[in-house]
């Protein structure tokens, strides 16, 4: 694939635009965390878009705390929606296209098989509304990547916390009654810059192949750790204590139609990914 142009990236703090940075290495990458671009500031946006000038801005920027979304839904709409206007606003006034990262939560999950792009959206969260926010901000030349279940080797994630608590004495009690595809985000930067590229309108499911619940996969990353996986016992959503704030969907799996109709080869497994990441943690 040849060079994508000028992109801004926000979000480059977190785990995915870590990812994104490395997979825009031989572009001409601008990538700003929080602290370089705050979304909300309007002005702030609109100057550092129309003088970075890009073909092409790539927001990963949000709040994606879904429980901190529940109890502050102003600050996750200012974010996630809001935010996400003035990243549009800004992309139309220099004449770039917006590539737009979502998620698998815009579902309520209440779906007996994976949801494809054309699915109605129904949220439960705060999050998962705030994010649709998001969605309706956009053209239709932009593109929407939806994705779930982050993991990588950057911040924190399941598969982190996983180990960590592995590591202990304490008994790991994981729910067993949500389901959906984890992605790793080396796997998912690439596609999201493919998508960027080849200039793809619309919506887009990008996950990794296979789908599982919170609990099978705990079980799977502490088998590959080599430790005793019995110690992972499954609980309901409704047994966790103290109880979540925000309420999530029981199956929030992503079928990628619009890649696979669309002749995208689809990311991979994610077995495969999870046993590289767990192998390269516990080496750490």
């Amino acid at each position: 694939m040849g060079p994508l142009g000028r992109v801004l990236l926000t979000g480059s703090g977190g785990a995915l635009g870590r990812s994104l940075t490395s997979a825009l290495h031989g572009d001409d990458v601008i990538a700003l965390d929080h602290e370089g671009l705050d979304v909300c500031d309007r002005d702030s946006v609109l100057q550092a878009i129309t003088h970075v000038a890009p073909h092409v801005v790539i927001h990963a920027g949000a709040w994606t705390d879904v429980d901190g979304c529940e109890l502050d839904p102003d600050r996750a709409f200012r974010v996630n929606a809001l935010g996400t206007r003035n990243v549009v606003e800004g992309a139309r006034l220099s004449g770039a296209r917006v590539v737009y990262l979502s998620t698998d939560y815009v579902f309520d999950g209440r779906a007996s098989r994976p949801y494809v792009e054309w699915d109605a959206t129904s949220p439960l969260s705060v999050y998962g509304r705030s994010k649709l926010g998001g969605e309706s901000e956009l053209g239709p030349d932009d593109t929407v990547v939806r994705t779930s279940w982050l993991c990588g080797r950057e911040g924190r994630n399941f598969v982190k916390t996983i180990l960590e608590r592995a590591r202990s004495d304490e008994r790991l009690r994981v729910v067993d009654d949500q389901h959906g595809c984890p992605t790793f985000t080396d796997d998912l930067a690439p596609v999201v810059r493919r998508v960027a590229l080849e200039r793809r309108p619309g919506v887009f499911h990008v996950t990794n192949q296979g789908v599982t619940t919170w609990f099978r996969l705990a079980r799977e990353v502490v088998a590959l750790a080599g430790l005793d996986a019995e110690r992972v016992q499954p609980i309901a959503t409704a047994e966790l204590d103290p109880p979540r704030a925000a309420p999530r969907p029981s199956f929030s799996a992503l079928d990628n139609a619009a890649l696979r109709l669309g002749g995208v080869p689809l990311l991979d497994d994610y077995h495969e990914p999870l046993e590289r990441l767990v192998k390269e943690l516990i080496s750490q």
